[in-house]
């Protein structure tokens, strides 16, 4: 399986085909459609992203899909900027050709090219390789968040990040009930965890070590231990958890012992955003 940065490497330089499909033109201007006022490469480009065989390829996470997800991605963003492939092939220095390519799957662009369009899209390279915040940013309403609550109600973790597959870092705010202890899971080595109190007090536990934080205290700790979070105050706690997840082998994807009891408790309070 190759990993998002081979399948970047491994690509090809900007030597496309010599053949085009017969919806494209090598003219400096696009035809336009009489009747909706919109160009060919226009049409074309929301017509890819529209297509469900596209989408679906482009959720797939093997090689193949990810070339769909560059090209479905590249669509988007031009088509959002009402650019023409003539358009951002000056504003890039990428041909026309290979632009069309990639944007039907038929190519994979290199680094340098991605960089190239990217600049002249104005967003990030990741911006072609996600299935979230193509445009460089996504708002997540507070209303629409996934949350997680202990069956009898005193945790909560909410996710204030994307939740649409695996991630380098997840974000969450987590409530603490007064007086109430909430078991940690444990994550795989080389996973950490940082804490940060917005609100009220927390004692965290890990091992046989216990810390008290105050109010605007933080603490950092390896995920793959056993660890608590308790709040000793009167007041709800409220904090910000950030996980950094550790770039493992799958064998450790599997459940830890201890951990399938804590999983059992939690149980869905809002149902996750639609994608």
């Amino acid at each position: 399986m190759h990993s998002t940065l081979a399948f970047v490497m491994d690509a090809q330089v900007d030597r496309p085909v010599t053949h085009r499909s017969a919806n494209h033109f090598s003219g400096d201007h696009p035809t336009r459609d009489a009747h909706t006022d919109r160009t060919t490469d226009e049409r074309d480009a929301q017509a890819l992203v529209a297509h469900p065989a596209s989408q679906a390829r482009a959720a797939d996470g093997s090689f193949d899909g990810l070339e769909y997800l560059v090209g479905v991605n590249l669509a988007r963003l031009r088509a959002e900027r009402q650019l023409s492939l003539d358009a951002l092939a000056r504003a890039s220095g990428v041909s026309r050709a290979m632009l069309a390519q990639v944007e039907s799957a038929r190519s994979v662009p290199s680094i340098k090219v991605l960089c190239k369009v990217a600049a002249a899209l104005k967003v990030s390279v990741s911006a072609f390789l996600r299935r979230h915040a193509v445009s460089g940013f996504e708002h997540l309403p507070a209303e629409r968040a996934s949350r997680r609550v202990s069956a009898d109600g005193r945790f909560s973790a909410r996710a204030l990040y994307p939740e649409d597959g695996p991630a380098v870092a997840e974000f969450h705010e987590l409530r603490i009930a007064p007086l109430h202890t909430e078991p940690g899971t444990r994550r795989a080595p080389g996973t950490t965890v940082n804490l940060v109190v917005s609100e009220g007090t927390l004692e965290v536990s890990v091992h046989d070590r216990r810390q008290l934080l105050a109010t605007g205290d933080a603490i950092v700790f390896d995920a793959d231990q056993p660890h608590s979070l308790r709040n000793p105050g009167d007041t709800e706690a409220r904090v910000f958890r950030v996980t950094l997840n550790a770039e493992t082998p799958p064998r450790w994807d599997a459940p830890l012992p201890g951990d399938t009891r804590h999983m059992r408790d939690m149980q869905p309070a809002v149902p996750a955003r639609p994608a």
